[in-house]
């Protein structure tokens, strides 16, 4: 939805469709009986099994949230990126152990991007995700953003109809749950796109320790996997670039979703935690405290959800808006998930509160898909404004 002048350019509704804010409501109230904070903190003490599979199920196989970003000829529910910025928020603000994002979101892109000219390649595979009946990746490093040199750590070989793939690339997201990997592969120093199959021989991923035990990550490993090809070096880079930038766009509603609950939980424990026979929120530094966060999550609201517009109009912002959105939203969601904790007290430094799983969600996102650092640089570049 975007409104519209003869002198001006078209500027995106920032407020959300009745579509949206019913899609929010339905998942928001799953998502609050199905991955509450007490269900979600019990699996990090038995991280072989991180993932809410049971829920996974339900939320692509039974809501159809896979298969957003897919179009409708594909089985897809034909959605724009709003719609993924909406559901990654509430995916967020619960903390929800899933392979959203890197399935439903870097994965299909990365897919989708190489269409048309692997259309009939993807067609069957897009298909089984929409579905809910398989899962996959991207296989690059979680920390790899959008300005990054196209990476070399596998290698390929071409042959007859395919190509085998060699090579270890660590901290990929989801790894040890998919069932298809995008793999960005060299030969001879050119750029390409592969899809292989986890269930064949010379695939294998072993799971790292992360600071966010909510979102594991995987080292993987390629000796001599069997691979289809999806992209050349005349489409493998710009589908591999669109694809981060899309990523580190709406990571920024995550991010956004995450901070809006750890505040949200900081203002409830004060206007319920009492010192000298008052409420710690009625002492104004505390107040004070409080409205500079507010101040800063609507700041970052807007500004992830212009970011998301931005990539459902296919803008020619959306380079500018996604940079902005990954530095800008990333930090302010670290420093709030912070504050949320020392609001706590002592409590929210215990294992048994969940200001600490906001706190690692918030700090491990911030890094991923690009430091905040590299997206103010190339925001600089986007804006013409000198970086020494």
């Amino acid at each position: 939805m975007t409104t519209t002048s003869p002198a001006n350019p078209p500027i995106p509704v920032l407020v959300n469709s009745d579509v949206e804010d019913d899609l929010r409501a339905a998942l928001r109230s799953l998502l609050r009986e199905r991955s509450a904070w007490q269900r979600v903190l019990p699996r990090l003490d038995t991280p072989d099994e991180p993932y809410d599979d049971a829920l996974w199920e339900t939320l692509t196989r039974e809501l159809g949230l896979a298969g957003l970003l897919i179009p409708e000829k594909f089985g897809g529910a034909g959605a724009t990126a709003r719609e993924a910025a909406v559901v990654l928020e509430e995916l967020g603000r619960f903390l929800t152990p899933v392979p959203y994002l890197a399935s439903a979101v870097l994965a299909t892109t990365a897919m989708l991007s190489c269409s048309p000219w692997a259309e009939a390649d993807i067609a069957d595979d897009l298909a089984v995700l929409a579905a809910g009946s398989g899962t996959a990746t991207l296989a690059v490093s979680a920390h790899l953003g959008p300005d990054a040199a196209f990476p070399d750590a596998v290698a390929g070989v071409p042959g007859g109809t395919g190509v085998t793939l060699t090579g270890t690339v660590p901290h990929v997201l989801a790894a040890d749950r998919a069932d298809l990997l995008v793999v960005p592969y060299v030969v001879d120093g050119a750029p390409h796109l592969a899809l292989v199959r986890t269930g064949g021989s010379g695939v294998a991923a072993s799971r790292e320790t992360a600071l966010d035990g909510t979102r594991p990550l995987s080292t993987l490993d390629l000796d001599g996997a069997e691979a289809r090809v999806l992209a050349g070096p005349d489409v493998a880079a710009a589908a591999l670039r669109h694809t981060l930038t899309t990523g580190a766009a709406l990571l920024a509603s995550e991010q956004l979703g995450t901070a809006e609950q750890a505040f949200e939980t900081a203002v409830e424990y004060l206007r319920t935690r009492h010192q000298f026979g008052r409420p710690l929120g009625s002492f104004q530094a505390l107040r004070h405290h409080a409205a500079d966060l507010w101040s800063d999550l609507a700041a970052a609201r807007a500004t992830a959800r212009y970011a998301a517009a931005c990539a459902a109009d296919d803008s020619d912002d959306f380079p500018l808006a996604a940079a902005l959105a990954a530095a800008h939203v990333g930090e302010i969601a670290v420093r709030t998930a912070e504050e949320s904790l020392h609001l706590h007290g002592g409590i929210g430094f215990t294992w048994e509160h969940p200001a600490h799983l906001y706190v690692k969600r918030a700090m491990s996102a911030s890094v991923m898909l690009g430091t905040p650092d590299r997206h103010y640089a190339a925001l600089a570049q986007f804006a013409d404004i000198p970086v020494a």
